[in-house]
């Protein structure tokens, strides 16, 4: 009898070991092969805070949900191999997916892993690159707008608006800020941090994105005023942040400067001191006649 429930508990034991068994994928900046079965979810544990872009051609024939870190994909329906784009939240770097689904598809219940053996590289070209879509790049006209309003309207969509409705700006190419990780010159009188993430340039301005996250337990409103730095403008996402912890701590600046924002923001170590204003005493001298 104990043998038996040993031998029980042993397939038991093998039985949760094979549900549960994740295929490793390591990323290594070449797309990463996902098959799919029709009407089965299938998970992709990414570690990361992603958004998820895919082409026009998956509308209605896919499901995703991300969270977590988690990607979480479903076919509706085959088709055939489109590439899916995830971008990290914090930092904008990119993992892309070659994915396709099959009415039958080996181990298409098993979750997958993406492993990471060196820092995922930053892309320097489009973020929508699916071969479908980019056909018709040259079909859309440059945009009416200034530059500088044309790249800060982009650079919001590239953070806040699904990849795949994010409009192409004619002559924009991503670049390096230039900056530090971390910002303490440029809000100096706010107790927020400050981390730069990307950076866009199109004929002569560069827009910087910015994140900005509360490190008070009040409320803090956000005025340009504020801005410690020489810029061409200054765009909050939202004007005021929550108090750290809650879902609105945090927001995004778009800086626009005529260059590289290096030569715009104060130097750390450079703390920036207000002119002090002389003390001037005058002195009534009366006469007597």
């Amino acid at each position: 009898m104990k043998k038996l429930v040993a031998l029980f508990a042993t397939s038991a034991l093998a039985l949760q070991s094979t549900a549960y068994a994740e295929v490793l994928m390591n990323w290594k900046r070449l797309p990463l092969p996902i098959e799919l079965k029709v009407k089965q979810e299938r998970v992709i544990f990414v570690d990361k805070s992603v958004k998820v872009g895919y082409p026009q051609e998956l509308e209605g024939k896919i499901r995703i949900q991300s969270t977590g870190g988690a990607v979480y994909l479903k076919a509706l329906e085959k088709f055939g191999s489109a590439r899916l784009q995830l971008m990290d939240i914090n930092s904008g770097e990119i993992i892309l997916l070659d994915v396709q689904a099959k009415s039958s598809a080996q181990n298409a219940d098993e979750p997958i892993r993406i492993v990471y053996n060196t820092p995922v590289e930053n892309q320097s070209t489009s973020y929508l690159q699916d071969n479908h879509e980019s056909e018709d790049v040259g079909n859309y006209r440059p945009s009416a707008l200034p530059a500088p309003a044309a790249l800060t309207r982009y650079a919001a969509q590239m953070f806040y608006a699904p990849l795949r409705t994010v409009e192409p700006l004619d002559g924009v190419r991503q670049v390096g800020h230039r900056l530090p990780s971390s910002l303490t010159t440029l809000l100096p009188a706010l107790s927020v941090k400050v981390n730069p993430m990307l950076a866009w340039q199109l004929d002569g301005y560069v827009v910087t994105a910015i994140k900005l996250q509360n490190q008070g337990n009040n409320t803090v409103n956000l005025d340009p005023r504020d801005l410690q730095g020489r810029f061409y403008a200054a765009t909050f996402q939202h004007n005021w942040l929550g108090a750290k912890g809650s879902p609105e701590d945090t927001t995004m600046l778009y800086l626009v400067t005529e260059g590289y924002p290096n030569q715009a923001v104060i130097p750390e170590g450079q703390k920036y001191q207000p002119k002090k204003l002389k003390k001037t005493t005058t002195k009534t001298i009366r006469v007597v006649r």
